[in-house]
C-alpha cells in the first residue's frame, strides 16, 4: 500500500537536497529555492509539473513502476533510496545488477557534465540509456528501441540497416566484437539471462551470426578509435574511453577527436538535433 506522506516527505527532501549544478543546470541568478525547484525536478523525472506536484503534496494517482523509476534516475538516487522509493509507493523494488537500468548518481554526475561531447552509458549488452546532445547527432537517437533492438548487438544483426553509420571497412570486426562480447556475457550470467535470449533469438535470424558464433570466439575486444560514417559529415576518427560501474555493468562512453585534426574540426560543427544528426 502507498505511503504518501513518507512519498512526499522523501521527494521533498531529495529535490531540496539537489543543487542545479548536480544535474547539469544552470543556477541562475535569482534562485531562491534550497534546491531544485518542483518544475525542474520533474522535468528531469519526465512528467508534468502537475503530476509531480500532486505526488509531494500527498495527492494524485498511484505511480506506475515505470513512472517510479523515472523519478529514482530523475532525482539521482542511488540503489538504496531508489529502493526505498519503490516501497514508499506500494511497488516491490526492480532487480539489481547487470539486469536493471538504473543509472548510478556517480555515473550520472559525469554525464551530466559532458555538454560539449558526444557521450552515452550502455549496458553490458550495449542498450543505450542515456546520450548526451552530441551523443544523439552523431549516431541518432538509440534510447527509444524496445525489446531486443535495445541492444545495437542484436540491431547489427538484425538490421543490417544499422550498420551504416560504422565506416564499411571495420563492419566484419565489428561483427566479431559483437558475437564475442555477447558469447561471454551469455557464460557469465547463465541460463535464462537476457544475454542468452538475445544469442538464441540471432542463431534463429542471421546466418552471418551463427557463422560467427561457431568459430566459440572470444577476447575480440572494440578497439579505441571508432570510424564513423556520418551522414553529413561523412568519415570521422574518433577516440573512445569508458568509464566502467562495475555494480550495475554500465559504461560511460566518451567519443573525442584529436585537437586540430580533421575529425575535430568536423565534431565542432556536429548538428546537436536529432534530426539532424542521422
Amino acid at each position: 500500500m502507498i505511503d504518501r506522506t513518507g512519498l512526499a516527505e522523501f521527494l521533498r527532501r531529495r529535490r531540496e537536497s539537489l543543487q542545479p549544478e548536480d544535474v547539469g543546470l544552470p543556477r541562475g541568478q535569482r534562485r531562491r529555492t534550497s534546491g531544485l525547484r518542483r518544475e525542474e525536478a520533474a522535468a528531469l523525472c519526465h512528467m508534468s509539473a502537475d503530476y509531480y506536484s500532486r505526488l509531494e503534496r500527498e495527492r494524485g494517482p498511484h505511480p506506475s513502476e515505470q513512472m517510479i523509476a523515472s523519478i529514482a534516475q530523475g532525482l539521482h538516487l542511488s540503489l538504496d533510496e531508489r529502493d526505498h522509493l519503490f516501497r514508499l509507493a506500494g511497488q516491490n523494488p526492480p532487480a539489481r545488477g547487470p539486469a536493471g537500468d538504473h543509472i548510478s548518481p556517480g555515473l550520472l554526475r559525469v554525464f551530466d557534465r559532458l555538454t560539449d561531447t558526444p557521450a552515452e552509458i550502455v549496458t553490458e549488452l550495449g542498450e543505450t540509456l542515456r546520450q548526451t546532445p552530441l551523443g544523439v547527432a552523431l549516431t541518432g537517437v538509440t534510447t527509444e528501441f524496445t525489446g531486443p533492438a535495445r541492444s545495437i548487438g542484436y540491431r547489427w544483426f538484425a538490421d543490417p540497416a544499422s550498420r551504416a553509420i560504422y565506416a564499411p571497412e571495420d563492419h566484419a570486426f565489428l561483427s566479431r566484437v559483437w558475437v564475442s562480447g555477447l558469447r561471454e556475457i551469455a557464460t557469465l550470467r547463465g541460463p535464462g539471462s537476457r544475454a542468452e535470449h538475445y544469442a538464441e533469438l540471432l542463431l534463429g535470424e542471421s546466418a552471418e551470426f551463427r557463422e560467427i558464433w561457431e568459430r566459440h570466439e572470444v577476447g575480440v575486444y572494440p578497439q579505441e578509435t571508432k570510424r564513423f560514417a556520418h551522414p553529413r559529415l561523412g568519415a570521422l576518427e574518433l577516440t573512445c574511453q569508458a568509464l566502467v560501474d562495475r555494480g550495475q555493468s554500465h559504461a560511460l562512453l566518451v567519443y573525442t577527436a584529436i585537437p586540430g585534426s580533421e575529425s575535430h574540426d568536423k565534431l565542432s560543427c556536429c548538428p546537436r538535433s536529432a534530426s539532424e544528426g542521422g
